[in-house]
């Protein structure tokens, strides 16, 4: 864990409870602080404002929204929403909630920008890597060509209002991609509904929103993933959003060639093979999220397109050597030694790797 190092007129926090730096506040301000489990990851809030008791429970109220949505996006739990929609909605169309189909429209949206690059269909195929990267063995080839055979995001057919049908005898959709993003705006969102200006929301350390900027500053800033352990990034946050991904690491149970990783290529059904991790600024958590899977499964060359055609995107990637590349509109980041671009900013945490998509 890296602490950062305040002076006498602040005292540490911890913001994070892993791979995190601390938050730097000022004695005397009035800021609440909470966290809860959902997602297979903690979200946490840390909120500014004069009213305690009406920042205290609007960040409880928040925390509520992340356990309730992950309830309803969760392939994990039988009882989901979305796991009754994978046991029911192959050519038959069924009626959901708004919330879900919003999301799996938002996500049909980057499968579009992408080619099929970020693609929430790969379920079939993740669960058989799941199981690998669990110290199982990997699949075989007629395996992952059966599991490639339900992908593809074009099956999903959006019936308006509220109704999804999925051309296929067995697709099965996962939203890692996008769930925490998504459950992290619709906290943005309630937070705002109840007066709040000032905060700073965390979904695992890989998808954060910060709201305002925090008491003597001008924005948050958040230390990003470097593999390379030499650029040292960072970034300025006042209502935006920062997501990060990165390959998971390979696992020692299986050889070189076929080391597992949680993030997929929907095109090939095999883990990715990347040296990078990429960090992606934009307006919502739910477009940094998805468009961080989408950019990691590009790459730089690819990613640095796709991202120049956003607006109000960007997007950096390190290597393990340390070697960066830059793409977008108006990147707010900061590499080593290079001064702050907002005087007095709060360094907050460091995104740290997702191991959740």
């Amino acid at each position: 864990m890296r602490w950062a190092r305040c002076g006498a007129a602040c005292t540490n926090f911890a913001l994070l409870m892993m791979l995190s730096a601390p938050v730097c506040f000022a004695q005397g301000d009035n800021f609440v602080h909470q966290k809860r489990y959902a997602m297979g990851t903690v979200f946490e809030i840390v909120i500014y404002n004069d009213d305690l008791p009406k920042a205290n429970a609007a960040a409880q109220a928040a925390l509520d929204d992340a356990v309730r949505l992950d309830r309803m996006m969760s392939n994990y739990k039988p009882e989901s929403e979305l796991s009754k929609l994978n046991r029911t909605a192959h050519f038959h169309a069924i009626r959901v909630s708004h919330e879900l189909y919003d999301v799996i429209e938002q996500s049909l949206y980057y499968s579009r920008i992408s080619d099929g690059q970020f693609d929430i269909s790969v379920g079939p195929v993740v669960d058989l890597w799941k199981k690998a990267l669990a110290g199982g063995a990997s699949p075989t080839t007629e395996e992952q060509a059966a599991a490639l055979h339900c992908v593809g995001y074009q099956k999903i057919e959006l019936l308006p209002p509220d109704q999804i049908e999925f051309h296929s005898d067995c697709m099965r959709l996962d939203l890692g991609g996008i769930g925490k993003g998504y459950a992290v705006d619709r906290m943005v969102e309630l937070l705002k509904a109840r007066g709040i200006q000032r905060a700073y929301i965390d979904a695992g350390g890989s998808t954060i929103y910060a709201s305002g900027a925090p008491p003597h500053a001008d924005a948050w800033k958040v230390r990003l993933r470097d593999p390379s352990g030499k650029v040292d990034p960072r970034i300025l946050l006042t209502n935006n959003s920062v997501s990060t991904s990165e390959q998971s690491a390979p696992s020692i149970l299986h050889g070189k060639d076929e080391a597992p990783g949680h993030i997929v290529l929907p095109s090939t059904g095999k883990p990715l093979k990347t040296r990078y991790a990429v960090s992606v600024e934009a307006p919502t958590a739910a477009a940094s999220d998805a468009l961080s899977t989408t950019l990691l499964l590009l790459g730089p060359a690819k990613g640095a397109d796709l991202t120049k055609r956003l607006h109000n995107v960007s997007a950096i990637w390190i290597d393990s050597d340390g070697q960066q590349t830059i793409a977008g509109d108006n990147a707010l980041f900061q590499l080593k030694d290079e001064k702050s671009a907002s005087k007095g900013a709060t360094e907050t945490s460091k995104v740290a790797k997702d191991t959740n998509r």
